[in-house]
């Protein structure tokens, strides 16, 4: 610049809705979270009916675990070659099958409860397949959203899908409470089953010439171990995997807690149970809009939010009466939602395009596939020393994990 010359102005900053909304501008994003938003409120309401159907069939809590545990146990053995399959095919058609087989498992249930011909040998059943379908639809739909908008957006794009998320989070729960106490599970597996049409026409709406995807990998042997060598030769791959799997083995178990909370601990029934699940969840619909409009992601971040979540773990830990349990778990939904948005973009902003499908394939499996070992784990707590103790462990090994990792995420900051 010359001597005199005035500098141009800086660019002026998009206002807050602008830059939280950002990644809705691309229309095929918009298509997609358009049927994605409808189908998750009858996903949540399907979690909320297996849950309470278990405990009514079987009283226990351990049994809760034992059907969460079926269900993602799939995803801890195979996951990874889940990730292969999300890298080297066709992302938008393996997501077409996985919703199909999903609808056909919801009405499964949803006629076999109706008709009183249910039992625990079937649900069992129906949530190993499940677990199945979870193997290749989860590395498939996380990489999707690569594909759907440009790397500048990543990190929008997945706050506004943790929105949408735990918007269904928010608003199934509740309606699936409401509707259980009301008809039994068998309706609530019925609206699921239905919903997944509307994600289907999402899907079909999409533009796939203007996909932002450009590289697929060919097939070759070691695919699967050579994404976990990746993972483990960069730092920050390594420290915020080993977060996302302390806190998905001791922290977020909540289908399997909750329930016996609502029941044990204030003395309600599945609208109760409804209740606090839809508290934690308006609790992450507002953390995943705050983070949305984030343009930043970095370590020092991403450790924070793990101690704010083993903080407010602690803090559920003293609720007894309904009031406050709703307040604790609305804190525990902002901080589960801001670490877990957080996790998945550090690890999408350092894994290079060709190896994020099982990237987020080693991440769903510490994020879902640990389920098998910790759901039953918090099942035995909560039945041995009593629900209160379940949040304990949670917050104590989150608060260990964000020490351990603490000198490789300080040290770097991520500009998104």
């Amino acid at each position: 610049m010359s001597d005199g010359e005035v500098p141009e102005p800086a660019p002026p900053r998009p206002r807050f809705l602008a830059r939280t909304l950002r990644s809705l501008e691309h229309p095929n994003y918009r298509r997609f979270m358009a049927g994605h938003a409808v189908s998750i409120i009858g996903t949540w309401m399907q979690r909320i009916a297996q849950d309470w159907l278990v405990l009514e069939l079987t009283g226990s809590p351990v049994a809760i675990g034992t059907a969460t545990a079926l269900q993602f146990l799939p995803v801890l053995l195979l996951g990874m070659w889940g990730g292969v399959l999300a890298d080297r095919f066709d992302r938008w058609k393996l997501i077409v099958g996985t919703q199909v087989a999903s609808g056909v498992l919801a009405a499964v249930l949803a006629v076999t409860t109706l008709l009183g011909a249910t039992s625990i040998t079937l649900v069992f059943v129906m949530a190993a397949l499940l677990g199945l379908v979870t193997v290749v639809d989860g590395p498939a739909r996380q990489a999707f959203i690569t594909d759907l908008v440009p790397p500048a957006d990543y990190v929008n794009a997945q706050a506004l899908n943790s929105t949408v998320h735990n918007s269904g989070r928010l608003i199934g729960p509740a309606v699936a409470g409401l509707l259980i106490a009301a008809a039994g599970a068998g309706p609530a597996f019925a609206v699921n089953a239905v919903s997944f049409v509307a994600v289907l026409v999402g899907l079909l709406r999409i533009d796939r010439t203007a996909l932002h995807r450009t590289t697929r990998v060919a097939r070759g042997p070691g695919q699967a171990r050579e994404g976990l060598r990746y993972a483990w030769r960069h730092r920050e791959l390594r420290a915020a995997l080993f977060l996302v799997a302390v806190v998905g083995v001791f922290g977020q178990n909540f289908r399997v807690v909750l329930p016996v909370m609502a029941t044990d601990v204030l003395g309600g029934d599945a609208s109760t149970y409804g209740w606090l699940t839809a508290a934690m969840g308006l609790g992450a619909v507002l953390g995943a809009f705050g983070a949305a409009s984030s343009e930043r992601v970095t370590g020092r971040g991403l450790l924070a939010w793990t101690v704010v979540f083993a903080a407010v773990n602690l803090v559920a830990a003293l609720a007894g009466q309904l009031t406050v349990a709703l307040a604790a778990l609305f804190l525990v939904g902002v901080a589960n939602i801001l670490f877990n948005t957080l996790a998945r973009s550090l690890l999408r902003l350092h894994s290079a395009p060709e190896v994020q499908g099982r990237v987020m394939a080693l991440h769903g499996l510490l994020f879902l596939g640990t389920t098998p070992i910790g759901a039953p784990l918090l099942g035995w707590v909560c039945d041995v020393a009593g629900v209160p103790w379940a949040f304990v462990v949670a917050g104590g090994t989150a608060l260990l994990a964000a020490g351990v990792a603490a000198c490789r995420l300080l040290r770097r900051t991520v500009p998104a």
